[in-house]
């Protein structure tokens, strides 16, 4: 299935795939393969060329849905140079797809240069939202409000974490960060240390075989993660200090 730059090609009836020199930021599973969507899938096969943080990544994925594209680099460590080779494919007419590793683009992940650049050049930009370890562990904390924060990864240097920290919790409301394995246990003895009765709800291996999601006070959980010992990717959503600080739904 290829676009051309004299047709537009209708790939779902909710949908439109527009002329070439498109650039469709393209959210993909953060564990389960079968979160994939749609309108992800038929993008991935219509588009000419597919943009990659880690082309080695994002090839298993397509392997796995059996499309077969070219693909080219555009990673973390050098995205300003892979935006200009992306943008110079969609300056020749071609449509591209960008796929980070997991999730969504340019949430804690690479993206936002290159949008930035192909908008910038006149190119327009489509998002095809997908899975998100932030929305996925608010739906599962129970946590009611209009308003959450979210910081990503925090710094791994302790002074700069832990101050930080004292500045998210100071301000009442519910907050999501990321962390990795090597660091969870420090990240919750830090919160621990601060506000020892915060609420914690934390998703390890959000979507995956041994998905765990458990909540907690900040010192329970400290025990239960400790620095060095736990295993597979982190999402936290510190609960705001009070319900007067998560409000109410449904007010319209």
């Amino acid at each position: 299935m290829q676009l051309s730059a004299r047709s537009r090609h209708t790939v779902h009836s909710s949908c439109s795939i527009g002329f070439v020199s498109t650039l469709y930021i393209v959210g993909t599973p953060i564990g389960n393969l079968g979160d994939i969507t749609l309108r992800a899938l038929e993008t991935l096969k219509a588009v000419d060329v597919i943009a990659c943080e880690d082309t080695r990544h994002t090839l298993k994925l397509l392997t796995h849905f059996d499309i077969h594209k070219p693909l080219v680099s555009c990673h973390a460590n050098d995205e300003r140079r892979g935006a200009e080779r992306v943008v110079g494919i969609l300056d020749e007419g071609k449509a591209v797809a960008y796929c980070s590793d997991a999730g969504t683009p340019g949430l804690s992940d690479p993206g936002a240069v290159l949008v930035r650049e192909a908008r910038g050049r006149g190119h327009e930009v489509v998002p095809v939202p997908g899975a998100s370890a932030f929305a996925t562990i608010i739906s599962a904390a129970g946590v009611s409000g209009r308003t959450f924060l979210f910081d990503g990864f925090l710094s791994p240097k302790p002074g700069k974490r832990r101050a930080r920290l004292a500045q998210l919790l100071s301000r009442g409301e519910s907050f999501v960060l990321y962390e990795s394995p090597y660091r969870i246990g420090k990240l919750l003895a830090d919160i621990a240390a601060l506000e020892p009765e915060r609420q914690v709800t934390i998703g390890r291996e959000l979507t995956k075989i041994h998905e765990e999601i458990v909540s907690g006070t900040a010192s329970e959980l400290a025990s239960r993660f400790p620095a060095e010992s736990a295993k597979g990717e982190f999402c936290l959503l510190v609960h705001g200090a009070s319900s007067e600080h998560e409000g109410e739904l449904g007010a319209d």
